[in-house]
């Protein structure tokens, strides 16, 4: 089978092994396509996963073989999340389930961006869940990643009608915006590239490349990975408000000590979805309540580099990779 690996600074499509399942549980699957995650390309510059990594995660899939206690059944097309939590932690007790060990040990082998994928049978129990009929493999791709803006909204607890600022408009923060809005809250958005802002305005939802005078919101959502960014959330966010950092920064500045003081402001991060985040992002996405026909790029197998290229000088909103033709 065909896999996309890490060859230094290079990501290069290669043959390995054929998946078998050797009487285990859980299923090998066809990927069908995988998003390309802002995770990945960070991974991949910073040199973080090494050489030989598959990555990808935000997979549409066709099972091809099964052998599971779930109702999943061959032929099945799903989607699957790549990590779960044990629930029985101290990190799971206290909601911080991205921490948990056992999350971060488990994942989909060898990665998304491969032509076959084995899933235990804890991810079927847990994260995957049939593609709804009335989306598109490539809008079903995103069940992953407004997963993780669900959770970010939920971590920042705020009040039905609040106010709340999507710093950064790249595909997460469309997603965030567009989550924000679907559980009651106020949301504008801001991006110094005038067609992003047009993008969240097609959405329903105020957006500004120069925000008016005397904004605040009660909640600042970072989804830009730039320094600047933080002299915003400091700027608009007000005394008193919340700001949930959804983004690295390549200086990895912090939040004003005397500022967080002075002004009783919470600074709070949020990473990876917990199943039932997962479940309400498929219910959006199924609902209609969060959109995203038209955000992805569409890449051949073969082309995966230029998408990792595309992604990184900023050409593109978000790639997707299409891995078979079926």
């Amino acid at each position: 089978m065909k896999t996309a690996v890490i060859d230094n600074d290079k990501i290069k499509v290669t043959q390995a092994k054929n998946l078998t399942m050797d009487n285990q549980k859980g299923a090998i699957v066809k990927v069908l396509g995988c998003g390309l995650c802002g995770s990945d390309i960070v991974k991949f510059v910073h040199k973080i996963s090494k050489n030989g990594t598959v990555l990808g995660h935000e997979i549409v899939a066709r099972i091809e073989e099964i052998n599971s206690d779930t109702d999943f059944k061959k032929g099945d097309v799903i989607v699957t999340s790549h990590h779960i939590p044990c629930g029985k932690c101290n990190f799971c007790k206290h909601g911080n389930v991205s921490m948990c060990e056992h999350f971060k040990a488990t994942n989909i082998f060898p990665g998304g961006f491969s032509e076959y994928v084995y899933l235990t049978e804890e991810h079927l129990q847990n994260v995957a869940h049939l593609k709804p009929d009335n989306l598109t493999q490539i809008e079903a791709s995103f069940y992953e990643p407004l997963g993780c803006c669900v959770r970010a909204v939920k971590r920042a607890n705020l009040k039905n009608g609040d106010s709340a600022l999507v710093i950064g408009l790249g595909s997460i923060g469309i997603l965030m915006a567009q989550a924000l809005k679907a559980f009651g809250i106020n949301v504008v958005g801001c991006d110094l590239i005038p067609e992003r802002v047009e993008i969240l305005k097609s959405y329903g939802i105020q957006a500004f490349t120069d925000l008016p005078q005397n904004f605040e919101a009660d909640g600042i959502f970072m989804t830009s990975g730039a320094d600047k960014a933080i002299d915003t959330a400091l700027k608009y966010v007000r005394s008193g408000g919340k700001i949930l950092v959804f983004s690295s920064t390549p200086k990895n500045f912090g939040y004003a000590n005397n500022e967080i003081y002075y002004r009783e402001l919470t600074v709070l991060g949020s990473y990876s979805p917990a199943p039932d985040d997962l479940k309400d992002s498929l219910d959006m996405l199924k609902s209609g309540k969060v959109k995203v026909s038209g955000l992805s790029t569409v890449y051949r197998f073969n082309d995966i580099e230029q998408a990792f290229e595309d992604t990184m000088a900023n050409k593109i909103m978000k790639a997707y990779i299409k891995i078979s033709d079926d």
